[in-house]
């Protein structure tokens, strides 16, 4: 089988479900490896990127009550917390210098849209030369709950705020059967694939990211990454896909999470189905710095960015550093063989920096 699937690869053809099953149940991590690279190489030469971030979550009170989430709060819990938009402000500016901000938080039972809205403006009045990627699907569908807008009047109006992009969480796994164990609260999968595609026609480009390593099976990841495909055929607004490897401490699900080799398989994978997405991201946040620098030999082209402090994954057990400087994710790249490319939130070279 992996025979026909390396003809298909090196004659550049589209993969289908049975192929990409294959893929997701081989041993063979060799040769999927070796595939994964070829298609990386073809998308990408040599080159792996990264950026300078920030991550930034103002809140983890949220209405929700994921099972997978270690992160969230209800109000007045042990833990709880929101921040000002002067503080986060302030935590950005002691970050600098960057290129993104990364924004994503709970769905807070008391902040009305507009509070978003001002969030938006000042961050960018502020910092008008950052992107600001921000606001999953999830908190894009709550904030037309709390507003009584539609989908394209509060896209509208966060765009004309400053936003420039938007991350791809929240998408989890969108088999319904899994989906509803995993966090029942939350916007379907086929909900989630609406907000994205509204955002790209709003010319809002965005990620996309998977759950993976919890209750799903390999047929359910298979089913996720063909969706997400299927989108970008139609729109062609997605940037990067982003598999993120369950983390299970302190969540209501538990489990003991997976192997690395599982990690690369899917890197892999995603690689190689995911046809017309440019960029496959290895998050060395929840993979560790060593995996994710070996991902870059097995699909991945990118290793997000600096982060400097992030919340979501250190509550569910995670014990990466929080932050990384430029100067080791450039080591990390070039001692897995690449070439390190500093870029902005779009995939552009940043002027000035070191790229060899």
């Amino acid at each position: 089988m992996l025979e026909s699937i390396r003809s298909k690869v090196m004659a550049g053809e589209r993969l289908n479900r049975n192929d990409a099953m294959a893929l997701m149940m081989t041993e063979d991590i060799f040769t999927l490896g070796e595939l994964a690279s070829v298609s990386s190489e073809r998308h990408n030469a040599n080159r792996a990127y990264f950026v300078r971030n920030i991550h930034v979550n103002p809140t983890n009170i949220c209405v929700n009550r994921c099972r997978f989430c270690a992160f969230s709060r209800s109000r007045g819990e042990e833990g709880a917390y929101e921040m000002s938009t002067r503080q986060i402000i302030g935590r950005i500016r002691k970050a600098m210098p960057l290129s993104e901000v990364h924004l994503v938080g709970g769905l807070h039972p008391d902040w009305p849209f507009e509070h978003y809205l001002k969030m938006v403006r000042s961050i960018k009045r502020s910092f008008p030369l950052l992107h600001l990627k921000a606001f999953t699907a999830a908190e894009i569908d709550y904030m037309m709950k709390i507003s009584g807008l539609g989908l394209t009047e509060v896209l509208r109006a966060l765009r004309e705020a400053g936003l420039d992009a938007m991350p791809g969480g929240g998408a989890e796994i969108f088999a319904p059967s899994v989906r509803n164990m995993l966090c029942p609260e939350k916007i379907t999968g086929e909900r989630w694939l609406e907000v994205i595609e509204a955002a790209h026609l709003a010319g809002i480009r965005t990620n996309a990211t998977m759950l993976y390593g919890h209750l799903e099976k390999p047929s359910h990841r298979v089913d996720h990454l063909m969706k997400l495909r299927e989108l970008q055929d139609r729109t062609g607004g997605f940037q990067a896909f982003i598999p993120l490897s369950y983390q299970p401490d302190n969540t209501e699900i538990g489990g003991s999470g997976i192997s690395g080799l599982d990690d690369l398989r899917t890197i892999a994978v995603s690689r190689l189905v995911l046809d017309n997405f440019a960029h496959i991201k290895a998050y060395w946040v929840m993979l560790g710095e060593k995996v994710s620098q070996l991902a870059l030999c097995f699909g991945a082209d990118d290793l997000d960015g600096t982060i400097v402090e992030e919340k979501i994954t250190w509550s569910a057990g995670q014990r990466s550093r929080r932050g990384i400087t430029a100067g080791e994710l450039r080591r990390l790249i070039k001692k897995a063989g690449k070439r390190p490319v500093e870029r902005d939130s779009f995939y552009r070279a940043v002027r000035g920096s070191r790229s060899a």
